[in-house]
């Protein structure tokens, strides 16, 4: 089931703002609650306030419900060689996108161009221990934007070993870009969460908690629910459009089961707020909610692109992370809170020194 919700039609670089370079963060805080963390309140005489990550149970109150996103990152990003056709082997980059099923996956592969139906890639570095000597893959099928259907010579379990032993952590551009993935992002870029495989990228507002935040929320009487929506590359390409009704969103898959449906109404019920960790838990919640608000069961592709207009059905607040410019993430926390507040809020969050992007500080919203 595809989901979209239009909302009214903006110009896209009213989405804009200038970012110095080293307010992106390469590295996560250490530990992961002493991130910083702006809170920003509509129509409050201060509107702004600089707490800390350790500061959200005091920040939430009993019966409130917090919704964080169990998706699991794969090492979903390849580096191999083409074979077989000549003695020229070219460099071959690959990032898995979608699972087809137990040996074929969609993926996006640099540089495209190189490859033609039936050629086969060689994925592996050279000195590598792997428990297979090699992992090949056939191109199967050629869309647009380099994206390819590879089937792998392995099957299931078995392949899943092999890509989890051969691939990378798939960071974002703007961190892979800067430094070279290591062993500590395979663990630094998952959720304390993360059990459901299936992402090409991080929820990353759930990245900021641990074992002892989620204990003091508990002991604040705000309870936690999961759900999943596996996050996909789409998540990071900036929005090309003059106006936001020229952008497409790419479809997503996500998962709102019955008992969390039901238990969410209930809170609602009873006066508390629905507190969604990331803009991923927030979209498919809207995604799964009637127009009155009532959640229900949900299962399938959402591509929900919310921008100022659009109107909220059951998400009361949110945790995010700070997002790029001109990103549907940005416009998402603008129809949340306002544009004119949201620009104020990233303008105060670069002059305080705030860190920016998925390794980054986090701000909680109130609509």
């Amino acid at each position: 089931m595809t989901i979209i919700i239009s909302a009214d039609h903006m110009r896209t670089d009213l989405f804009d703002f200038d970012l110095p370079e080293d307010r992106i963060a390469l590295r996560p805080a250490l530990p992961r609650d002493s991130a910083r963390l702006l809170v920003v309140r509509l129509g409050a005489a201060a509107a702004f306030e600089d707490r800390s990550i350790r500061d959200l149970p005091e920040l939430l109150r009993a019966g409130d419900a917090l919704v964080v996103n169990d998706t699991k990152v794969i090492p979903a990003r390849l580096h191999g060689r083409r074979i077989g056709r000549g003695e020229h082997e070219p460099a071959i980059a690959a990032t898995l996108v979608k699972r087809l099923d137990g040996s074929r996956w969609k993926a996006l592969v640099r540089p495209g161009k190189r490859l033609v139906l039936g050629d086969v890639v060689r994925f592996g570095r050279e000195g590598r221990v792997c428990f297979l000597d090699q992992l090949d893959a056939t191109v199967e099928a050629k869309g647009e934007g380099g994206e390819v259907t590879l089937a792998f010579a392995f099957h299931g379990a078995v392949l899943d070993q092999a890509l989890a032993e051969r691939g990378d952590m798939p960071l974002p551009p703007y961190i892979a870009g800067r430094r070279p993935t290591d062993e500590r992002d395979r663990t630094d870029y998952q959720t304390m969460f993360a059990r459901e495989e299936g992402s090409v990228a991080a929820p990353t507002a759930g990245l900021h908690f641990t074992e002892a935040i989620v204990e003091q929320l508990s002991k604040r009487g705000v309870a936690l629910h999961r759900m999943t929506l596996h996050v996909g590359p789409g998540t990071f390409l900036p929005v090309k459009a003059a106006d936001t009704t020229g952008h497409r969103m790419q479809g997503e898959w996500g998962n709102v089961t019955a008992d969390t449906a039901v238990a969410l109404n209930a809170a609602r019920r009873a006066g508390g707020r629905i507190v969604a960790v990331g803009s991923t838990a927030l979209r498919l919640l809207e995604s799964a909610a009637a127009n009155d608000g009532t959640l229900a069961a949900y299962s399938g592709d959402t591509s929900l692109f919310i921008t100022p207009g659009y109107r909220f059905r059951v998400v009361d607040a949110m945790l995010t992370n700070f997002h790029l410019p001109r990103s549907t993430l940005f416009m998402l926390v603008c129809a949340f809170c306002g544009l004119d507040l949201m620009q104020r809020a990233y303008a105060h969050a670069i002059a305080a020194g705030y860190r920016f992007y998925s390794y980054g500080d986090a701000c909680l919203l109130f609509r």
